[in-house]
């Protein structure tokens, strides 16, 4: 059985700006009862501090309050009324910065997934926030999830070989963020090209 340890607090501590690439090729693991799932991730968006598109803008609510506090827990968040999407906190507490987990690489526990989504190809299971959310039973009961905490119900895992995956998977490909209205022009959305998992592949 494969071990996994969680990236540590510190890495959370920069901007989001800086952790969104910084996270590629690292793990995303959802621990069940029948086993974890996941895998690496492989396109991730910023969300700063005064963005307005941000859901940290308008202060603390009920919603965000995971956003201000300690870095490297997870934020969940519904969205059209259906669809959750999983975001890494960013920041020491009291700045609300967010890294959105967009897409991932199946690697582990496809046979649950499928379960959850029914799909034809492995690459849909997992290629957008939504699917993704769904595929790994994330949902708001998982919001606040210490992500450094292999314990966890979901956290994040350091990738020993993920130099070598960025690499085989490259280049990185920096972008502007899509599905927004508001600051839809900043360069904040990265991904690996060569990965056949990302959401929406476009040239910078």
């Amino acid at each position: 059985m494969r071990s996994f340890r969680p990236l540590p607090r510190r890495f959370y501590e920069p901007s989001a700006q800086e952790v969104a690439p910084a996270l590629l090729g690292h793990w995303l693991i959802r621990n069940t009862p029948t086993g974890p799932c996941g895998g690496p991730i492989v396109e991730t968006e910023a969300y700063l501090i005064g963005d307005p598109a941000c859901h940290g803008a308008p202060g603390p609510t009920a919603r965000n309050r995971v956003m201000f506090g300690e870095p490297g827990h997870g934020y969940v968040y519904l969205i059209y009324g259906n669809y959750f999407c999983m975001n890494v906190v960013c920041q020491p507490p009291d700045v609300a910065e967010a890294v959105l987990i967009r897409s991932i690489e199946v690697a582990l526990g496809e046979v649950s997934m499928r379960r959850r989504r029914q799909v034809d190809a492995v690459r849909d299971l997992t290629n957008g926030p939504g699917k993704l959310c769904l595929a790994m039973d994330i949902d708001r009961r998982l919001d606040g999830m210490d992500l450094c905490d292999a314990k966890s119900r979901l956290f994040v895992a350091r990738n020993p070989a993920v130099l070598k995956f960025r690499q085989e998977c490259g280049p990185m490909v920096t972008t502007t963020r899509i599905g927004l209205t508001k600051a839809a022009h900043m360069p904040l959305r990265f991904y690996l090209e060569g990965s056949p998992f990302v959401s929406k592949p476009r040239s910078s």
